[in-house]
């Protein structure tokens, strides 16, 4: 990196101008470890770019900890967190570019505003709670959550730094090393077993970070770090100022054993009533007065039953013909899945959906205008209805003509698939309530009709063949039937500490697949979510993701877990126990993966979009794509589909690699904002469909992309 032209003392006195391609061109802050600059990509896009100390980055150890971050902020990136768009761990001095997320961090808000409002207090404590919930789903303890590395974020807050050393902020040592964290925010184990902190630790720091924020100071408090280690491990923490309505959660989140903490998910369902209205709007004072109760979202009319010949209405009662703009889906970045309010008091459910067409020269596509053009709507396929779901409302459409057959309100966030973002549909109901607490709640596909059963206690969960796998806290597997409700079965995964499952389309059965804490092994365990049989299970080689299955095989990309990037191409069989690695001419950065029989389609991001046939043994083709991000990519076997962040529909020809059609641009309200990921297109038949970031639902003819 060439320096800037910079005079003065001090270990910043030479700055770099440039973090690989990305030009830095102010500074955001800096901390312990690091400094973190606001840079542009060649495109333009701003980007905030951390990068080490010049005199850390000769330390081995500091190396070794900035690469764990990175590659534990990649397997985080989502809704709660600024996505990883790039990173080099190896520079001379070493770096990670994520997403520019403009706002103050919780420590500069209370600092220049003083402590915040009670409403506040509630909206920040959910949404910490929704964000610890997706980040220990995935494995991750960030273990030095505090005021500085919370982002007040315009849509909520956002978590960042993770698993980094502050050499600065602590001189605290153990006898393992130095010690990781800060210690006002430390939970009393980090102290004594430090090698045995949990996700739990993460829970106590919030419950910290709550009382910094409610009053300004920690629950523990003095200018010797010695002395506030001694008071998290021995006393009780100082709750004066906190709300009186939010001091016993408080409490209980600082509980001195992590077993008497709230989870997550339980601290969510405490603050239930008040995620219902949640408007992350408020957290940023110029934008919106502190107290001002957030809008309910609007109650839906229980059924909209139009004429069997009428056309699908959207938000102004018209269906846009096909020859107007059709865009592609853009993502939800939101976690959970989705909670639906019921029918109103002596409505009538809505009537069942059009009976199924099957031939196909009647499907001609359609484009139904938003019923709420915020957001982009996630959609999956059921039953011949499309069924879609959004910030505060889900609805289903008739799949050949696009008619709405009902729609509901939500309480909290949109569904999760597969495919990923998209509403859950199990035995003929589509899912909900599942990431809001215990209760489940789910909509009958034909009538609309709303349902609600209690479920156990859970911290991960996957539908899939009809069940909900939910998993405890202490590993304990429970396998839910979606429509009674009722649990089937409940014990521990062999092998499997504590099991997160992955299912994909078309197969019945769910997996988990845990990585070794080196990177070298993978084990994977495949489970019948009816029964809760283990049906195989395996230790492969490497660091894998499972992307699909294919005959029985499981598909997964081998990555390397510090760059983020994939290398090759893994098929494993458990019939004949063997596996196929195909390696890549290139390494994709943050891979997605969509399997078709033999072939493997991979999006990354720039824009690679690679074909791998795993039954051949070779990479068939690679199409630059000319976007920065897509979707996971989806295929009829003709041609290949994914989503631009503009709102374009791609289709590539399958068997060529070459661009085949594709949708004009459609933009939203908000095109400034780039979303955390992208929904694949919903591909059936000849039929794909999608979504556009103005909150149209189309569908086009997959036999004709030259025609869009």
């Amino acid at each position: 990196m060439a320096p800037q032209r910079n005079a003065g003392a001090g270990p910043e006195a030479e700055l770099p101008e440039y973090a690989g391609h990305y030009r830095l061109e102010s500074c955001l802050g800096s901390g312990g470890m690091g400094v973190v600059h606001l840079a542009r990509s060649t495109s333009g896009m701003k980007l905030a770019v951390k990068v080490v100390h010049a005199e850390f980055a000769k330390d081995p150890e500091f190396r070794g900890r900035f690469r764990q971050e990175v590659a534990a902020a990649r397997r985080v990136s989502g809704a709660f967190t600024a996505p990883v768009v790039d990173a080099d761990p190896e520079a001379g001095r070493p770096w990670m570019a994520t997403l520019y997320i403009p706002g103050p961090t919780l420590a500069q808000e209370v600092k220049r505003n003083g402590p915040l409002a009670p409403a506040r207090l509630r909206r920040l404590m959910a949404g910490l709670a929704e964000a610890l919930r997706d980040i220990h789903r995935v494995g991750v303890v960030h273990r030095d959550l505090k005021p500085s590395n919370v982002l007040l974020a315009e849509d909520g807050p956002k978590v960042i730094d993770f698993g980094i050393s502050r050499p600065k902020d602590s001189e605290l040592r153990t006898e393992t090393g130095k010690l990781i964290g800060t210690p006002p925010f430390m939970a009393p184990e980090q102290f004594r077993r430090p090698r045995e902190v949990g996700p739990a630790a993460d829970v106590f720091a919030l419950g910290s970070v709550m009382v910094h924020a409610a009053t300004g100071r920690g629950p523990f408090d003095s200018d010797s770090p010695y002395v506030v280690a001694y008071q998290v491990v021995h006393d009780e923490p100082e709750l004066t100022g906190v709300p009186a309505e939010l001091a016993p959660l408080v409490l209980r989140c600082l509980a001195k054993e992590p077993e008497d903490r709230l989870s997550p998910d339980e601290l969510m369902r405490e603050l239930r009533s008040v995620s219902a209205s949640y408007d992350t709007q408020a957290f940023i004072p110029a934008q919106r007065a502190e107290e001002e109760p957030a809008e309910p979202a609007p109650q839906a009319p229980a059924a909209e039953a139009p004429a069997a010949d009428a056309p699908a209405r959207g938000g102004s009662g018209r269906l846009l013909k096909r020859g107007a703009v059709v865009a592609g889906a853009l993502a939800l970045a939101t976690a959970g899945v989705l909670a639906v309010t019921g029918l109103p008091e002596g409505a009538e459910p809505a009537r069942e959906a059009a009976s199924p067409r099957t031939t196909a020269a009647a499907f001609s596509g359609w484009e139904a205008e938003p019923l709420d053009g915020r957001s982009a709507p996630q959609c999956s396929y059921a039953a011949d209805a499309v069924v879609c779901a959004q910030e505060g409302l889900v609805f289903a459409r008739d799949a050949m003509d696009g008619r709405l057959l009902w729609r509901r309100a939500l309480k909290g966030a949109a569904a999760s698939g597969p495919p990923a973002g998209a509403p859950v549909v199990a035995d003929g109901r589509v899912l909900g309530g599942l990431g809001q607490g215990r209760e489940l709640t789910s909509v009958e596909l034909a009538s609309g009709e709303v349902s609600r059963r209690e479920l156990p206690a859970y911290g991960g969960l996957r539908a899939v063949g009809g069940m909900v796998l939910l998993t405890g806290s202490d590993g304990t597997v429970s396998g839910v039937e979606a429509a009674s409700g009722r649990v089937r079965w409940s014990h521990r995964v062999p092998g499997q500490d504590v099991p997160y499952f992955v299912s994909f389309p078309g197969d019945r059965l769910a997996y988990a697949v845990g990585v070794s804490d080196d990177g070298s092994r993978t084990r994977v365990t495949a489970v019948d979510p009816r029964t809760g049989a283990v049906r195989w299970q395996a230790g492969l080689e490497g660091n894998l993701e499972a992307v699909g299955t294919a005959d029985g095989s499981l598909v997964a990309l081998a990555v390397d877990a510090v760059r983020g990037e994939a290398r090759s191409v893994v098929r494993y069989d458990p019939r004949s126990r063997t596996t196929v690695r195909v390696p890549l001419r290139v390494p994709l950065a943050q891979a997605q993966g969509g399997v078709r029989g033999d072939v493997v389609h991979l999006m990354a991001a720039g824009g690679a979009l690679t074909a791998v046939d795993l039954g051949a043994r070779e990479q068939l083709w690679t199409l630059e794509t000319g976007v920065v991000r897509a979707s996971r990519p989806a295929s009829d076997g003709r041609h290949v589909y994914v989503s631009a962040p503009d709102g374009r529909l791609l289709a590539v020809d399958a068997r060529r690699g070459r661009l085949a059609g594709q949708t004009p641009v459609r933009l939203g309200e908000r095109s400034d904002r780039v979303p955390a990921s992208l929904p694949e297109p919903v591909v059936t038949g000849d039929r794909v469909y999608g979504s556009a970031p103005d909150g149209t639902v189309f569908a086009v003819d997959g036999r004709d992309p030259a025609a869009w």
